[in-house]
C-alpha cells in the first residue's frame, strides 16, 4: 500500500497558536501531517538558528496520521531538527503559518514564518508560508480555509521549481468580499523605526521599538496593492539574494581594478 503524502507543518507563533490549528485542519485533508513548532512565540526572528545552547523537542500529541511536537528553538531550528529527527522521509510539502499578521512586502525579511518555509525550500521541498492580515488574538482563521485548500492542492498537483516557495497573504475581510487570488511581486517598502526611551521602576533606562510601514511602490502588480484591493496575494520567493540586475554594472569594477594594478 502506497504511503499517503507527508506534509510538514511549522510556524513562528508557537505550537498552540490558533493559526497553526487552522492550517493543520486543512493540511490533514491532503495526507499525513507532522508538526514541529516553537514552544514559545518567535515572531520576527527571521532566519536565526540556535548554536550556543541545546535544542529540545517534546511530543504534544499523536494520533493516526498526525503528530505534533514543540521545539525549544526558532522556526528554522524546528525545520532543520524536525526534518532530521522526527520525519522518517522527505516531506512532499512543507507549510508554515498561518501567521498572525502581514508577511507581505518587506515583512518577509523579518518573518519567522517565511524563514521556516524558505529553509525547507532550500532542501528542495515544495513550501508555502501562509499569513492572515490580522494581529488580533481572536482573529477568525476560518476565512483562510478555502484559499489554503486551493493553493495546497495546486502545489500538490503541479509542484514548484526547486528552491522556490510561496508567500501567501490573506486579507482579513468577509470571505464574500475577497476578489480572488493574485500572483504578484513583492512591493518595495521599508519600516521607518525609532526607539522610545523609557525608565523602569529602578530608574534604569530602557528602549521600546516603534515603527511605521512606508510603501515605496505604486505598482498594481505588487502584494501590497493586491491586499489593499481585497485579493489574496501569492508571491513566489527564493533564497538567492543576488541582485542579478546589478551584475553587469558592477562587473566594470573588475576592469577598473585590473587597470589600476597595471598602472602600479
Amino acid at each position: 500500500m502506497q504511503n499517503k503524502p507527508l506534509i510538514f507543518v511549522s510556524n513562528d507563533d508557537g505550537f498552540d497558536a490558533p493559526g497553526l490549528e487552522a492550517l493543520v485542519r486543512v493540511a490533514r485533508e491532503f495526507g499525513d501531517v507532522k508538526v514541529v513548532a516553537p514552544e514559545n512565540p518567535m515572531s520576527g526572528v527571521g532566519h536565526s538558528v540556535t548554536s550556543r545552547e541545546p535544542l529540545r523537542i517534546k511530543m504534544i500529541e499523536r494520533e493516526d496520521g498526525y503528530e505534533r511536537y514543540a521545539c525549544s528553538g526558532t522556526p528554522v531550528d524546528c525545520v532543520k531538527l524536525g526534518e532530521q529527527t522526527i520525519l522518517k522521509r522527505k516531506p512532499d510539502l512543507m507549510v508554515s503559518g498561518i501567521n498572525h499578521g502581514s508577511n507581505a512586502a518587506v515583512n518577509i525579511f523579518y518573518s519567522g514564518t517565511m524563514a521556516a518555509a524558505l529553509e525547507s525550500a532550500i532542501g528542495g521541498v515544495p513550501s508555502i508560508g501562509f499569513s492572515l492580515m490580522n494581529f488580533r488574538l481572536d482573529a477568525d482563521f476560518s476565512i483562510c480555509d478555502a484559499y489554503v485548500r486551493t493553493i495546497i492542492q495546486k502545489v500538490m498537483e503541479k509542484g514548484m521549481p526547486r528552491g522556490i516557495c510561496l508567500n501567501v497573504n490573506i486579507p482579513s475581510i468577509p470571505q464574500e468580499e475577497i476578489r480572488g487570488i493574485k500572483i504578484c511581486r513583492q512591493a518595495r517598502s521599508k519600516w521607518v523605526e525609532d526607539y522610545e526611551k523609557r525608565i523602569d521602576p529602578s530608574k534604569n533606562e530602557y528602549y521600546w521599538l516603534r515603527g511605521k510601514f512606508e510603501l515605496m511602490d505604486e505598482g498594481r502588480d505588487t502584494d501590497d496593492w493586491a491586499l489593499r484591493n481585497n485579493f489574496v496575494s501569492v508571491v513566489p520567493v527564493h533564497f538567492d539574494f543576488t541582485a542579478h540586475h546589478a551584475l553587469d554594472a558592477l562587473s566594470a569594477w573588475e576592469m577598473d581594478a585590473v587597470k589600476e594594478k597595471q598602472r602600479t
